[in-house]
Formats: structure tokens, C-alpha cells, sequence
């Protein structure tokens, strides 16, 4: 695989697909509230949300241990001109993010919830990457991938167009954070075997597989249940039953990974993608739905 394909697949275009998405979502909400969209600021936010969330995986493999090598046959000189790549590339990833904020400071689109709001995003994914805290080697990164993406990414679109929070924001990224988790929970079951063999811990490793297929069920179970009792709590139906058109992709999601844990087949190249479409694919309804209303 040539450098620039493996700097690709190690950015996560997947992710950054997903924080387009999750952000969308806090600008729509914001807009469905009567925010009329400051485009500027949409724009930029999303450029560091987006830089930012680029830098941490390539962080990661930054910091793994010099001698593991990323691919069968290669030397310690091509590894550590990769690693002097990678680190050219967050470096500019985190420039990019830098550049984004101070200019939604000097233009006064920057109010001081959306700057906290940032500045948490940052010092949470560098807890991700960077050691010595390194989340993301000892079993509670997931944990931050899903609350950044699901929860602090929308609510930083939404406070960019608006001063102060509202009700809709926790209400609609509470169970959203809920699939995010379960989506990174399912990415770990095809490196669980190799996970153990290098010694890292990733959640589903630190969970074990027995307990982490029910927590997986239940995340998933928890997630729609939230999205259908939102009307209890005062949020239009309108709003919340197109996210249920994701419904029968989230059922097949969790009678797969039931029938891999009583012993059939894996097929993750299956598996995987079909988690990450119910995530996305339940991120992309909400957005719309908030952006048409």
C-alpha cells in the first residue's frame, strides 16, 4: 500500500464523514429553532471540527512503539519515514484547527460557549492520542470518539448559531452518543484476537466479549427507546419517527452480532459497514428532518 493510500485509511474518512454529519445536525437544530445560519461561521467551525478530528488516529500511530511494524517486510528506515510523515500531517491538521478558531475569534463568531466547547474537544482527543493518558490504548477511547462525535461536535455547530443551549441539543445527541458507542464497540470484534495478542486494550477487550455482546444489544436497545419517548419529553414526533427508518438496518445489527456470538459466521466485512450505516445513517435522518422543519 503506497503512503498516501495508508495516510488516507489512517485519517478515518469514516469518522470525518460522521462529524459532517453530527455537525449538520447542531446547525439544523439551531436553525429549526428560529437561528437565522451564519454561513462564515458554519463553514469555519466545520473546517476545525473537521482538522481536528483528522490529527488524533494519525497521532496514534505516531505513538505506538517504534519497533511494530506496519506492514510484513518493512524497515526501520521506511518506518520511520512514515512516522516523520505522519507527524508532518497532524501537525497541519492541528495548524488548520488553530487557523479556524483564531479566525472565528477575530471576526467575533466565536462566543465564549463555542470556544469552551472547542477547547474541550481538543484537550479530549489529545487525552486520546498523546501519551502518557493515551485513551485510545487502554480501553476508553471509544468512549471519547462517541461522546466528541455524537455530543460535543453537534452542540459546538448549534452554539456557534446560537448563544445559549437548549433542551433539543442533550435530548437528541444523548441517544445518538448512545449508536456511536455501540458502532465503536462492533469495530473492535475483528481485532479482538489480534487486540489481545499486542496488548492493547480496546473496550471490547477490557469488557470481554461475553459481557460486551449484551452491552452492545443494549446500547442499541436504549438508543430507539430514547428516540421514541421523546415526545414524552416535549420533542414534536415530527421530529423524532424518521430516525426509525434506521430501525430494521439497527435490528439486523443486533441479531448479527447475536448469531456471530452463538457461533456463525463472522463476516465482518458485512458486519462493520452495517454499523457504521446505522449511526450514520440515523445521524443523516436527524439532520435532515432539522433542516427541512
Amino acid at each position: 500500500m503506497s503512503p498516501a493510500r495508508e495516510l488516507f485509511r489512517l485519517a478515518r474518512p469514516l469518522h470525518l464523514l460522521f462529524a459532517a454529519l453530527t455537525y449538520t445536525l447542531g446547525a439544523g437544530i439551531a436553525r429549526y429553532l428560529g437561528a437565522s445560519i451564519h454561513w462564515p461561521a458554519f463553514w469555519l467551525g466545520l473546517l476545525a471540527v473537521l482538522a481536528l478530528q483528522a490529527a488524533p488516529p494519525l497521532l496514534v500511530e505516531i505513538f505506538r512503539l517504534p519497533l511494530t511494524p506496519r506492514l510484513p517486510g518493512e524497515t526501520v528506515r521506511q518506518r520511520e519515514r512514515f512516522r516523520t510523515l505522519l507527524l508532518q500531517v497532524s501537525y497541519a491538521a492541528l495548524t488548520l484547527y488553530g487557523v479556524a478558531v483564531l479566525t472565528l475569534f477575530l471576526t467575533r463568531s466565536l462566543n465564549l460557549s463555542a470556544g469552551i466547547l472547542l477547547t474541550l474537544d481538543l484537550l479530549l482527543l489529545m487525552a486520546y492520542a498523546v501519551p502518557p493518558i493515551r485513551l485510545a490504548g487502554n480501553g476508553y477511547g471509544e468512549l471519547v470518539l462517541a461522546f466528541v462525535l455524537a455530543a460535543l461536535v453537534p452542540a459546538i455547530a448549534f452554539l456557534l448559531q446560537r448563544t445559549e443551549f437548549h433542551r433539543l441539543l442533550p435530548l437528541t445527541a444523548f441517544p445518538l452518543t448512545l449508536l456511536a458507542l455501540a458502532c465503536f464497540l462492533a469495530a473492535d470484534f475483528p481485532t479482538f484476537a489480534a487486540d489481545q495478542k499486542t496488548g492493547r486494550r480496546s473496550l471490547l477487550v477490557r469488557l470481554t466479549w461475553q459481557r460486551a455482546v449484551p452491552v452492545h444489544h443494549v446500547l442499541v436497545l436504549a438508543a430507539f427507546l430514547l428516540f421514541a419517548a421523546a415526545p414524552l419529553v416535549g420533542v414534536p414526533w415530527t421530529l423524532a419517527w424518521p430516525v426509525f427508518l434506521a430501525l430494521p438496518f439497527a435490528a439486523a445489527q443486533v441479531v448479527w452480532l447475536q448469531r456471530i456470538a452463538n457461533g456463525g459466521r463472522t463476516l465482518w466485512r458485512f458486519f462493520v459497514p452495517l454499523t457504521a450505516a446505522v449511526f450514520g445513517l440515523t445521524a443523516y435522518l436527524l439532520a435532515l428532518t432539522f433542516w427541512i422543519r
